[in-house]
């Protein structure tokens, strides 16, 4: 049989930082590696091709998507309400930005979203339920695992952090989506507690609350270390140095971060969203706020069977994303996408 040709066109691992970069470059590896048998993938290429993936939403992507004679699919990676709260624009240039954002998913023959709670998002703004489906994030076993103690040791030493230090690791762009201020407002609640921040500006001044977080980031408390933007090869590191995954962000959609951190066993605590209840299965802590947070990360550190019993959970929650599930979930869409049926539908979003 003739292999499908899927042209992947994405320029988000141009800028470092990003989850965006990070959950491209783990589904190309895993269509390239795992299905190879069906498809034929290229990348930004020019020619013709069966099916146009877009990963990044760039306007020299969307000229492309709309001269396909093949299916267009887009990963929807935000949405224009997680916009809030991520980039500073003029009313008008955000509005204008907003609005080519919604163009651009209803343009795409098909979308798919990383949680399914954003179908509903998207249909409010106006697209159709039919072409939307839920397949998950995933990150790779090979890239993400846990390390020998004695390199976690080496680490922090380079790090000057202590060896016996509880150590919480939050991860992302610095800005105020992130909850990056509750981190830090955390963090002095709890001296004893070793905070690390690994992300930077990768908007640069537009970036929300840029001045607020400049001077967070540059005069942070004793017990925090913001190591800026962190190569993703180095972030396994990251994540065996640390004890706890802790994001307090005010809206995601499934960050890359959960899954890297999972795959590690690490325990999560996570701001109580809704977005985060069909995704992860109740196995994370959660909080709404600083004192919240402070109790949640205090039981941790004092209460080792409540620590071993959310590394577990995390555990679980790294094998229901495993390469075998995920990597089925893609095969069949595409086929699905190429064969043109339609509705494409998985069976995670009709539950």
């Amino acid at each position: 049989m003739k292999k499908i040709k899927i042209n992947m066109l994405s320029f988000a691992d141009k800028v470092a930082g990003q989850g965006v970069g990070s959950a491209y470059l783990e589904q190309v590896n895993l269509i390239k590696e795992g299905a190879n048998d069906l498809f034929d993938v290229v990348i930004n290429d020019t020619n013709p091709s069966d099916i146009v993936h877009v990963h990044s939403i760039e306007p020299n992507n969307y000229l492309k998507m709309r001269m396909t004679k093949g299916k267009s699919v887009t990963y929807v990676h935000f949405l224009p309400t997680t916009l809030d709260g991520s980039i500073n624009l003029p009313r008008i240039a955000f509005a204008v930005f907003k609005w080519y954002v919604i163009r651009f998913y209803n343009k795409s023959d098909h979308l798919v979203v990383v949680n399914p709670i954003f179908i509903r998002d998207l249909v409010n703004a106006g697209i159709d339920a039919r072409k939307v489906t839920y397949i998950p994030n995933y990150v790779s076993k090979e890239d993400f695992y846990p390390i020998p103690k004695e390199r976690v040791l080496t680490l922090r030493e380079k790090l000057n952090i202590s060896q016996d230090a509880f150590v919480c690791i939050g991860v992302g762009q610095v800005q105020t989506r992130k909850g990056v201020i509750d981190f830090v407002e955390t963090a002095k609640r709890l001296p004893d507690v070793t905070f690390i921040w690994c992300g930077g500006f990768s908007f640069g001044k537009i970036t929300d609350g840029y001045e607020e977080l400049k001077a967070v980031v540059e005069n942070p408390p004793a017990n925090v270390k913001f190591l800026g933007i962190v190569p993703r090869e180095e972030m396994n590191d990251m994540f065996n140095v640390a004890d706890v995954l802790f994001m307090p962000s005010l809206n995601e959609l499934f960050p890359m971060a959960i899954l890297e951190a999972v795959n590690i066993g690490k325990p999560l605590l996570l701001r109580d969203l809704e977005l985060y209840e069909n995704i992860l299965f109740h196995k994370y802590l959660k909080g709404s706020n600083v004192e919240e947070f402070t109790t949640q990360i205090m039981n941790l550190k004092n209460d080792q069977e409540l620590y071993k019993n959310y590394s577990n959970k995390s555990l679980e929650i790294s094998q229901y994303y495993s390469k075998e599930n995920v990597l089925a979930i893609w095969r069949q869409y595409y086929l699905d996408v190429y064969h043109d049926k339609g509705e494409v539908i998985n069976e995670e979003q009709s539950a």
